[in-house]
C-alpha cells in the first residue's frame, strides 16, 4: 500500500469516492428539501388560523409563556444576538460540521445519523404541506416580536432566505428536532466528559432560541421533540431491541 493511499485511509475512512457520494446525496437532499419547501402549501388564511389554533391550546394548557422568553433574550444585546445567531447556524451549519465530524471520526455511526435528520425532515415537510402554521413572530398583536427582523441584517425577506423558505412552516419545529438528533447522537460518539454536557445541553439551547425569536411556538418544539424521537426510533430500531433484549 503506498503512502498515499495510507494517508487517505487516515483522513478519508472510505476514500474519496465515498466522500463525494455522501457530498452529492446530502447536498442534493438539502436542495431538493429547499425547493419542494418553498413551494409548499403557502394558504396565507389557513396558515393565520391554524396558528391561532396553537395559541388557543397553548394559552388553556399554560399561557403564552414564549412571551417571557423573548423579554429575557431582548434585555441584552448578547443573548440577542445569541440566540439570533443560534437560529441561523444551528440547522445548516453545526448540523453540517456534525455530519462531517462523524464521517470522518466516527464512520460507523454516520448511515444511521444521516438517516435520522433526513427521514425527520421528510417527515416535517409532510407536516407543513398539510398543516401550515404561522410562527408567533406573525402576531405582533399579542405582543410577540420578530426578533431577526429587529438584530442583524439577515432576515425571512432576505434573497435567498425569502425564496427557498416557506414562512408557513412552524408546525413541528425541524430546527428542535435536528437539535435533539445532533446533541443525543454527538454525546454519545464524543469521549471527553464536558463535550458531552455540551452536546446534551445542545438541544435545550436550541428549543429556547427558537422560542426566543419568535419563530415557534412551544407547541411546535414539542411536535419537532416528537419527531425526532420517532425518526430515531425507525433509524436505530434494531439497536433498541438489542438493547431491550440484554435488560
Amino acid at each position: 500500500m503506498s503512502a498515499a493511499t495510507v494517508a487517505e485511509r487516515r483522513f478519508l475512512p472510505r476514500g474519496w469516492a465515498d466522500l463525494f457520494l455522501q457530498l452529492a446525496i446530502w447536498f442534493g437532499f438539502l436542495a431538493a428539501y429547499q425547493v419542494a419547501r418553498g413551494m409548499a402549501d403557502r394558504n396565507t388564511a389557513e396558515a393565520f388560523d391554524n396558528g391561532l389554533k396553537v395559541v388557543d391550546i397553548e394559552r388553556r394548557a399554560s399561557g403564552l409563556w414564549e412571551l417571557s422568553l423573548q423579554s429575557y433574550a431582548h434585555s441584552s444585546d448578547f443573548l440577542t444576538w445569541s440566540v439570533s445567531a443560534t437560529y441561523w447556524l444551528s440547522q445548516f451549519t453545526v448540523m453540517g460540521l456534525a455530519l462531517l465530524f462523524v464521517y470522518l471520526r466516527r464512520n460507523e455511526s454516520f448511515i444511521r445519523f444521516r438517516n435520522t435528520i433526513m427521514l425527520a425532515n421528510v417527515l416535517g415537510l409532510i407536516g407543513y404541506v398539510l398543516l401550515p402554521t404561522a410562527p408567533p413572530r406573525m402576531f405582533p398583536e399579542l405582543g410577540f416580536v420578530d426578533t431577526l427582523s429587529t438584530f442583524g441584517g439577515l432576515n425571512h425577506g432576505s434573497g435567498l432566505v425569502e425564496l427557498a423558505s416557506n414562512p408557513y412552516a412552524a408546525m413541528p419545529s425541524l430546527h428542535s428536532a435536528d437539535a435533539l438528533i445532533v446533541g443525543v447522537v454527538m454525546a454519545t460518539i464524543v469521549r471527553r466528559s464536558w463535550a458531552k454536557a455540551l452536546w446534551l445541553a445542545w438541544p435545550a439551547w436550541v428549543w429556547f432560541a427558537v422560542m426566543a425569536t419568535g419563530n415557534h411556538f412551544w407547541l411546535d418544539v414539542v411536535a419537532g421533540v416528537a419527531l425526532a424521537i420517532a425518526a430515531g426510533a425507525f433509524v436505530y430500531r434494531r439497536q433498541l431491541r438489542a438493547a431491550l433484549r440484554t435488560h
